[in-house]
């Protein structure tokens, strides 16, 4: 099952070998899990969290209901079965432009916030997102603020 998704990320490297359909979903699937990562990373789902990521989905994707929760049970899959960050990573950074990327961090930091606190946890998993999709210092910051006067 490994092999398969890894193959599937790898072919997204090639946009030529890709439909447009293709994309779009490696590219909802990417976000989806960077941000289903960043709302159990502390191990305390709160419905809050869930509404917030229902949100965020909205924001940044057409689908509808099914078509949303359908993505958030693929990204926890994909979640259990990979063993790093990168393969999403790497489709974001392929697909999208500098300030979509500082908005995925903005999001990331907006479901980091929604409990009120920050934890440790969730701030060393921004920060290694943010490196990975090579986020400037000051963009990381300028969005962690955003995020945080929006609570």
């Amino acid at each position: 099952m490994f092999d398969a998704i890894k193959q599937f990320f790898e072919k997204l490297a090639s946009p030529e070998e890709t439909s447009e359909q293709d994309k779009q979903h490696a590219i909802h699937l990417a976000v989806a899990v960077l941000l289903t990562e960043m709302m159990k990373i502390d191990d305390q789902i709160t419905d809050e969290e869930k509404y917030h990521l229902n949100l965020l989905l909205d924001e940044k994707f057409s689908l509808d209901s099914n078509e949303k929760q359908a993505l958030i049970d693929m990204a926890e899959q994909k979640l259990s079965e990979s063993t790093d960050y990168y393969q999403f990573t790497s489709v974001i950074n392929i697909h999208f432009d500098q300030p979509e990327k500082i908005q995925v961090i903005e999001s990331l930091w907006q479901l980091a916030y929604i409990d009120g606190k920050l934890d440790a946890h969730e701030e060393h998993y921004i920060r290694k997102i943010h490196s990975l999709l090579h986020i400037s210092h000051k963009d990381f910051i300028q969005a962690k603020h955003r995020a945080k006067n929006r609570e």
